[in-house]
């Protein structure tokens, strides 16, 4: 038989198995869980990320105690699963027949479904048990969809005693069941099929959903367990578990039994696990937190027509580029597209912020800790996630405690007696590409570089226009004072795009203040460059900071531009704006 199970007894669930790794052959009754799974659980047996989905998913039906999976109904759930730290996967199909916008009744073909379980399955490294509603069809239909569901590294199928098309479980009384022996033929053909002797074909009991009873749920375990099923599921719509657990004491544990407690969901977990569930599923929970999430925000965006209030309610967008992997497509253009454009970075890390007293003795202020990481290693991994590899730090005070894998360290060894002008100019070649220049005390959300790297223009800054608001929070640069050519409450009007008139302290009607952000062009770093050095040949150079740097350049005629954004940054100048950040960023 190709699930691997030979016979050696009468009783028909005295089976024997053979354990690849290590050679050992238990005989026993096939429900004796602890025989059953010596072998899977070997100090010998390979490490689980080393496994098959398949043997993955068959691990989680036979292992030791009680195990759970989350569902999802696309790539994107999928992954948030795997992200969640769920060990698997159930693809229901309700929630995919939901997010496609059809009934769960078989509207959708089991082609289709095939697509979509191809996307998360090429998206998770999780194994995915997907439920295959009453196996399309015959048993000619079912054993088809094992061979493709294998081809795809879908670990396992969960099918119900209903015929087809079937109706979902939860919405009408006295639905039909399947006759015994035809389901159980169903079983033998996918069993017989399936490429791979780990995929699991799990049997879904109805009988109580459709008002059999215990006798009869009972009659069909027994059935389907001698058909070859690896595992069942005892299925309910009542609020409460009483029947539930009749069955699963009567049945005790002679295959895996799964329980899916969608409708007594009051039931404490340990009451499961007490009844020997092998398997739990929250079945249908992402897709119903999904919709609820999305109402909230149209309703809110219908009432408001705008999206202050939305945009810190919802995940940052940089958040859908990190789930897609956009990085890793960046990381492969760089190899197979070497014509295309590079992205550089510079962080100015010199100085030792020494308002923040005894936290600085041994570092600078670009290595202290927010919330479980150094601002540096944050800006790092920020600057990754749009496709930079390798950042320049212009480092000076304790340089040597500016130890981090993924950068390019330059010292400033005169950091004493020169300001971040100097410092930027030591960067070298990163001023020949597109670049993005940080200082090195802001915590920022990472979609603040996403907003930078839309833009076109040689130079783009980030503007709060909130800051009068954040003075009593927070201390302020005053040298990072800007006006801007289009006030906030007139930038979104659809006009002329805010670009910087002036910079620095004491400027009369400020429109905000510079975030420590800037990004240039490939033509707009080689401006800078050039400008760096003509203000080394005057003498200029070694007192000045970005803003002086800046207007120079928009007094020579080029153009900054500027994007508002409101919140979401902390600049880390004293331990008020350190203690914020721990608490805010």
């Amino acid at each position: 038989m190709p699930c691997g199970k030979t016979v050696v007894g009468a009783h028909p669930y005295q089976v024997k198995f053979s354990g690849p790794a290590t050679g050992k052959t238990v005989v026993g009754p096939y429900g004796n869980i602890e025989d059953r799974t010596v072998n899977l659980h070997s100090d010998l047996s390979p490490s689980n990320d080393q496994l098959s989905k398949f043997t993955r998913l068959r691990r989680l039906l036979t292992g030791e105690g009680t195990n759970f999976i989350m569902e999802a109904h696309n790539g994107l759930s999928a992954k948030i699963v795997e992200e969640a730290g769920f060990d698997g996967i159930w693809a229901s199909g309700l929630s995919i027949s939901a997010a496609l916008g059809v009934r769960d009744n078989n509207e959708l073909s089991w082609t289709q479904v095939l697509d979509v379980l191809e996307f998360m399955s090429d998206a998770s490294s999780l194994p995915i048990l997907v439920d295959g509603d009453t196996g399309y069809g015959n048993f000619n239909n079912f054993r088809r969809l094992v061979k493709k569901l294998c081809q795809r590294q879908i670990a396992g199928v969960c099918i119900e005693d209903k015929v087809f098309p079937k109706t979902n479980s939860f919405l009408a009384d006295n639905q039909q069941l399947a006759e015994i022996d035809e389901f159980c033929g169903k079983i033998k053909a996918g069993k017989d099929t399936q490429p791979d002797d780990d995929f699991s074909i799990v049997a879904r009991i109805e009988a109580l959903i459709a008002g059999r009873g215990i006798d009869e749920a009972l009659r069909r375990a027994e059935a389907y367990a001698e058909a070859g099923a690896d595992a069942i599921v005892i299925h309910s719509k009542k609020s409460d578990p009483d029947e539930i657990l009749t069955f699963c004491r009567s049945w005790d544990h002679r295959i895996p039994v799964v329980l899916i407690p969608t409708k007594y969901y009051r039931t404490p977990t340990q009451t499961m696990k007490d009844a020997r569930a092998s398997l739990i599923i929250w079945a249908n929970h992402n897709l119903r937190a999904s919709i609820q999430a999305m109402r909230d925000t149209c309703a809110t965006l219908m009432r408001d027509e705008t999206l202050v209030d939305v945009e810190a309610a919802v995940a940052p967008l940089n958040d859908v580029f990190t789930l897609a992997d956009a990085s890793e497509l960046e990381e492969a253009e760089k190899v197979y597209l070497a014509g295309g454009p590079q992205v550089e970075a510079v962080v100015l890390a010199a100085s030792r912020g020494s308002e923040l007293a005894e936290l600085t003795e041994d570092k600078p202020k670009c290595m202290l800790n927010v919330r479980g990481e150094s601002i540096l290693a944050r800006q790092v991994k920020a600057l990754k996630r749009v496709g930079v590899s390798d950042p320049t730090v212009i480092a000076g005070y304790r340089e040597e405690a500016v130890d981090l894998a993924g950068i390019r360290k330059v010292v400033n060894a005169d950091y004493g007696s020169t300001g971040e002008a100097a410092s930027l100019a030591l960067a070298g070649d990163a001023l020949s590409r597109d670049c993005i220049i940080s200082y090195g005390d802001v915590v920022y959300r990472p979609f603040f570089l996403n907003l930078l790297m839309e833009r076109q223009e040689d130079f783009v800054i980030l503007v709060d226009p909130d800051w009068k608001e954040h003075r009593e929070e927070r201390s302020l640069d005053s040298r990072d004072m800007v006006r801007l050519s289009v006030p906030y409450d007139q930038a979104f009007d659809g006009g002329e795009e805010p670009h910087l008139v002036d910079i620095g302290e004491n400027i009369d009607g400020a429109d905000g203040e510079w975030v420590g952000l800037l990004r240039t062009s490939a033509n707009g770093s080689r401006k800078l460059k050039a400008e760096l050095e003509r203000m080394r040949e005057e003498g200029t150079l070694a007192k000045a900071d970005i803003g002086t740097v800046l207007k120079r350049l928009v007094k020579k005629g080029e153009t900054v531009a500027a994007i508002y954004v409101s919140g979401n940054w902390m600049n880390v100048n004293d331990l008020l704006d350190l203690a914020q950040a721990r608490n805010a960023m």
